[in-house]
């Protein structure tokens, strides 16, 4: 295919392949100089991605006087929805794919539909097509996922509907449920499980990696394939054990996922919608110089360029760990165990490298013509043959390689929701994993033609199994690499999107650690509440919803929040406590 741009202007190109310095704490850089002076707040909240939006209006609702600070003109973090350089075509450049819809408290909590948020949830959930055009779909509708799977294997039909129906128990009774409470020691957790009807299969999977999980359950290698995906996609490393007890969460999750009508900023507008509209207040675009301590205790926040920001009964922060302590907080103020353990935070070893797509019309899947339902399916995953495939690709992204090789999930937003392009037209996103320490140099990520390179190199893949996929009918594209996504999110360091690898060491009571997993730390006052911390990313706004549950029970705030129901079910099961 013909590039659009041959002659990028050579000045414009070496001002695009600057490159920050990697590390540098961007939370210090003045965003722009104010008149400083105190003002005085209850809480003040760090960051105004989902979790720190939540936490906000859980904690302005309780009638606090609550502050929302972050460097960014626009708040919502990855919640983004940008017309990029085509008016109309709505791109979703970061979250898209919303999975605990159905379980998280805070869209009844907060009542978000009366702030215009609605979801969307798509009938064919997952469609993988392979080389052959033959294609397998995953369905809401456990019934019709089955019969598809059928086709493959009576055998892995069956131990489909078998797995799905116990780990949709296990979900009800204790993920679900765990998700927004605070998490306890794994081996007092255990305790309470050992009465589960599921609690010895459960603990069955803990050291089981997701490729010996599917091949284990299922004899077909495109069974495999979508399955070994579907469990990965967020971030479980293939072959590694020690987080199987996440398996059935995400085999569940394969057919649950929603998408936000009109685009995913509408659920960070709702969110901001009710801040406000409950007292609370916002100072952006600044940067953070520090995080005030005294005495062991946080005071405050001080904004570059800015005013202090006086926080009476606490900070939350909801960026990384290494940056709110080792840069924010000072190791002056850190005990030498806690900040060896901060400095020893491990990073995805993948990040996301995104071809939005500006399209004259939507694709059109050769497998469609033997199965209509590819056409309507709201995940496609390509390039992949087996399950072997996907482990070859991670070890490939292990060594540094970007290449023809990688296969990728896409989305086409507008085949669901028309109000995302202009009438006729639509949008598109391939997500490709991809690693953030490129062997051919960090620089790369940065420079345009390179870019274009690697864009073009994916979508002439998806055009491999959509053939009107040409020069033709795309429109424009916007490429952004993982280095693109660290700069403009700097907490997403080496563009990850979950404040940190999902390692053994590195979740449940681990997240982000032994100190803050109860998203308290050992600052006084100082709670923490992004991705870094139980139960983790991906908007399942569980960190945030938790944080402000912290701050209320510690500083005696009367929570105007009732309990989940799934959370008091399982606690008089005895699951929780």
């Amino acid at each position: 295919m013909k590039r659009f741009i041959d002659d990028w202007p050579k000045e414009q190109e070496k001002a695009y392949d600057f490159i920050p310095e990697e590390g540098k704490n961007f939370f210090t850089y003045p965003i722009i100089q104010r008149p400083k002076g105190k003002r005085e707040f209850d809480v003040v909240i760090i960051g105004g991605g989902p979790n720190g939006l939540a936490a906000g209006c859980y904690l302005a609702r309780a009638g606090l006087k609550v502050v929302i600070t972050d460097r960014r003109n626009e708040l919502g973090g990855g919640l983004a929805t940008e017309e990029l350089r085509q008016s109309g075509f709505k791109l979703n450049t970061h979250a898209i794919y919303m999975p605990m819809v159905d379980y998280a408290p805070i869209y009844n909590d907060l009542e978000l539909e009366e702030h215009q948020l609605k979801h969307i949830y798509p009938d064919v959930q997952f469609a993988m097509t392979f080389e052959d055009h033959s294609s397998l779909c995953i369905y809401k509708d456990l019934d019709r996922t089955c019969k598809a799977i059928e086709q493959y294997s009576k055998k892995d039909a069956d131990a489909y509907r078998e797995f799905y129906t116990w780990s949709k128990v296990v979900m009800d009774d204790f993920i679900a449920p765990s998700t927004y409470v605070q998490p306890m020691p794994a081996l007092d957790q255990l305790m309470k499980l050992n009465n589960a009807p599921w609690h010895e299969r459960m603990d069955g999977y803990t050291g089981v990696a997701p490729k010996e999980f599917v091949d284990d359950l299922f004899e077909n290698e495109k069974v495999k394939s979508l399955i070994l995906y579907g469990l990965c996609m967020w971030g479980l490393d293939p072959i590694q054990g020690g987080v199987g007890y996440l398996i059935p969460l995400y085999f569940n999750r394969m057919s649950h996922y929603r998408m936000v009508e009109h685009g995913s900023h509408v659920f960070a507008a709702s969110l901001l919608r009710d801040f406000i509209r409950n007292g609370g207040k916002i100072f952006s675009p600044y940067g953070i110089e520090k995080i005030d301590v005294q005495d062991g205790e946080a005071k405050g926040v001080q904004l570059s360029g800015g005013p202090y920001l006086e926080a009476k009964m606490g900070v939350i922060s909801t960026i990384d760990p290494q940056q709110t302590f080792l840069n924010l907080v000072g190791r002056e103020h850190l005990d030498n165990d806690f900040a060896e353990a901060t400095e020893g935070w491990i990073w995805e070893h993948w990040a996301l490298f995104g071809v939005h797509l500006c399209l004259l019309e939507a694709p059109q899947f050769k497998s469609a013509e033997a199965n209509p339902d590819v056409a309507e399916a709201f995940i496609h995953v390509l390039g992949y043959e087996t399950a072997d495939d996907f482990v070859r690709h991670q070890e490939e992204i292990s060594n540094g390689v970007f290449d023809e090789n990688a296969g990728f999930n896409c989305c086409f937003p507008t085949i669901h929701d028309p109000s995302q392009a202009p009438k006729g037209k639509h949008t598109g996103i391939i997500s490709c994993m991809a690693p953030f320490d490129l062997n051919e140099g960090i620089e790369n990520w940065m420079r345009y033609k390179f870019k274009e390179e690697k864009a073009w190199m994916l979508i002439n893949k998806l055009a491999k199994y959509a053939p009107n996929i040409t020069e033709a009918t795309v429109r424009d594209y916007y490429a952004s690499s993982p280095k693109d996504v660290s700069n403009k999110f700097l907490d997403m360091v080496k563009g990850s999107f979950k404040q940190g690898q999902y390692h053994p060491l590195q979740m449940g009571y681990l997240r982000p650690n032994e100190y803050c997993s109860t998203h308290r730390s050992p600052i006084k006052n100082l709670f923490m509440g992004g991705a870094c911390t139980f139960p983790g990313g991906t908007v399942i706004l569980g960190s945030g919803y938790l944080a402000a549950d912290a701050v209320a029970t510690d500083c005696g705030v009367e929570k105007w929040w009732p309990e989940p129901e799934l959370v008091t079910k399982a606690k008089e099961k005895g699951y929780l406590e």
